[in-house]
């Protein structure tokens, strides 16, 4: 049915979009803490994740006090 992911299917902020959310969870990352187990470069390799994506998914780790594990 192409069901847009939502944020509370992902966890993930709104603000990240559609495409992205999906790439994600297409990967098995649906909570925000699943994205210390991959790098800035893996996940710019997903679908949908772009510099943008990464800019707001790293705000938001920060906002946890958490970060994106090191290349």
């Amino acid at each position: 049915m192409g069901a847009r992911m939502t944020t509370e299917e992902t966890e993930f902020p709104a603000s990240l979009g559609a495409v992205a959310p999906r790439g994600l969870a297409a990967h098995g990352i649906t909570r925000v803490a699943q994205l210390t187990e991959w790098s800035e470069r893996e996940l710019l390799e997903i679908h949908g994740v772009g510099p943008k994506a990464i800019r707001i998914l790293r705000e938001e780790l920060g906002s946890r006090g958490l970060n994106f594990r090191d290349q």
